[in-house]
């Protein structure tokens, strides 16, 4: 359950105080997506914050698709959408379309202008921004502002009917053209776009502009409180406009906090559509995209994703969060559930050459040892394995406490091992290593005859599985941010290496999460990995700076 008790959460203090007035009686948040891409972490916080606010008051909430522009809209987000929010583990109470009340916005808005607050315009997009004014100068009025009630109606009925193009007109609330909020200077309620909508197929070709739909789905679903990020605080004064103005008895509140930013990430839909559609991803959901498909692939799990957004607080000021602190989430949920195995990314063959020929010994190993509970397993060793090439040095520096010519370390779960020979390819390349064992040196054996510095990892030759490993860096690098963003894209944000792991990894699934011994978590891909090619996902490493 969430905390939505904490002192910074705002919102709910505003809440308690509602139904403690008897200002509303019964909670009613809802989620509003446009269906015009993926979600991204930025989502996640909205969606804790509105369903878990609804939960805590007894309330309810709405999955409400704002569809009210099909030229970007595509049952595919849509599809994305309730497969992210189900996997973060809500229950939406209704499934709303913007596009199931076009019909009562249509005549709300015809009300509006018989009322004479609302008029038909002929200006065209640009006209009608260059005639708004300045925030120290007022705007200046359409010259048709004044047209009589009934061309108005008659021109918005034959807008409806698709006499006009693209464009060719507007409807336009008439509210103020001097007031010193901008968005109050008669904003355009209807746009003409002869489009094939996703749900109402050609029925329609007008199309409420969303700063009057979002308040007319309000008002017609009952929401209490419509919680949005800041950059809707402007337009409060038009959504409280237009629920006053609505034939409707519900007059929800417009509440408004801050949105998430994450270092080294952007979080513009339209900016990471971008990356999508100019291939410097792999999808929406690549492993390095802040998308909740990108995190669920890469291995984030729910729970992670939750804490984070809980832990952030909701604040009304702008803040910059550390992505870190998304990682130690995910780190805290998997230390105590994930099994520990042993993976060599980059491999070096090693040879113990007084180990006898054609053995395989099988030797105990935890499964967690945060969690005796897992229990143990068994894995192979021979007289031939595999150890990461960077645990092998032929002129090492000081305090260097792997292998090296003479050197002795331990073998994780084994035995000590000394190096005593290597060989080298054409290209001067270290292949392989020649090293000898200690039988008296087994783990869990009690020996203390002598002490060693280093511990390796190590996969058993025979019975390795060969593996795909990716490993991820940040997409986006702030200290290269400028006006164009893909100059930011950082270029080494994926490396891949193909290794080896374990023999009893042989038989994982799609989203298993491991922990890999010195190199942090790691998840099996959703959609590249296969029985007879494994990929995994670096998840996250060990450890970070990061402090909470």
């Amino acid at each position: 359950m969430s905390d939505v008790n904490s002192s910074s959460n705002f919102i709910k203090h505003i809440v308690k105080k509602d139904l403690a007035e008897g200002t509303y009686n019964h909670v009613v948040t809802r989620f509003p997506p446009e269906p015009n891409g993926y979600l991204h972490i930025g989502h996640a916080k909205s969606i804790v914050l509105n369903f878990e606010l609804a939960d805590e008051f007894d309330g309810t909430t709405n999955l409400r698709f704002d569809d009210t522009n099909p030229l970007k809209e595509d049952q595919e987000y849509i599809d994305a959408i309730k497969e992210d929010i189900a996997w973060l583990g809500y229950e939406w109470e209704n499934l709303c379309y913007a596009s199931n009340y076009f019909e009562e916005m249509y005549e709300q808005a015809k009300k509006l202008i018989r009322q004479d607050d609302a008029y038909v315009d002929d200006l065209n997009q640009d006209e009608i921004r260059n005639m708004r004014g300045t925030f120290e100068e007022p705007g200046q009025e359409s010259p048709h502002r004044n047209r009589s009630v009934e061309e108005n109606l008659k021109l918005f009925e034959e807008m409806k009917d698709g006499k006009y193009g693209n464009g060719e007109k507007v409807l336009r609330a008439k509210i103020d053209m001097a007031s010193p909020n901008i968005n109050m200077r008669d904003p355009v309620m209807y746009r003409i776009s002869h489009a094939t909508h996703h749900h109402t197929g050609d029925t329609w070709c007008i199309y409420p502009m969303y700063t009057y739909a979002h308040p007319m789905e309000d008002v017609i679903e009952g929401v209490t409180h419509s919680i949005c990020t800041l950059e809707f605080q402007d337009q409060r004064p038009f959504y409280d406009w237009v629920v006053a103005h609505a034939d409707h008895p519900a007059k929800p509140k417009q509440i408004e906090f801050a949105r998430l930013n994450l270092t080294n990430t952007v979080m513009s839909k339209r900016k990471l559509k971008q990356l999508v559609d100019e291939s410097y991803v792999d999808g929406w959901d690549d492993p390095r995209m802040p998308t909740i498909s990108g995190l669920r692939r890469r291995g984030f799990t729910p729970e992670s994703i939750k804490q984070f957004c809980r832990e952030i607080g909701v604040a009304k000021a702008d803040n910059l969060v550390d992505f870190r602190m998304l990682e130690h989430f995910v780190r805290e949920d998997l230390k105590m559930d994930a099994p520990r195995t042993m993976s060599v990314l980059k491999p070096l063959k090693v040879v113990i050459t007084n180990y006898p020929e054609g053995q395989v010994e099988w030797l105990d190993a935890d499964v967690n040892p945060e969690n005796p509970e897992m229990g143990t397993r068994k894995i192979p060793f021979s007289r031939e394995i595999y150890i990461e090439q960077e645990d092998f040095m032929e002129d090492p520096p000081k305090k260097y406490f792997r292998l090296f010519p003479g050197n002795e370390v331990r073998l994780k779960h084994a035995y000590f091992i000394k190096c005593n020979d290597f060989v080298k390819d054409d290209d001067g390349n270290v292949v392989e290593l020649h090293c000898t064992y200690d039988p008296e040196t087994k783990s869990g054996s009690g020996f203390e005859g002598r002490k060693v510095k280093g511990t390796l990892h190590f996969v058993e030759a025979t019975k390795a599985v060969p593996a795909e490993f990716r490993l991820y860096d940040s997409l986006i690098d702030d200290e290269k941010s400028g006006d164009d963003f893909l100059e930011a894209v950082n270029p080494d944000s994926l490396e891949v290496t193909h290794g080896f792991v374990e023999e009893n990894m042989k038989h994982v699934f799609s989203q298993d999460k491991f922990q890999f011994f010195r190199h942090g978590y790691f998840n099996v891909d959703s959609k590249d990995s296969r029985k007879d090619h494994l990929v995994f996902n670096r998840i996250v490493s060990l450890k970070s700076s990061f402090k909470l």
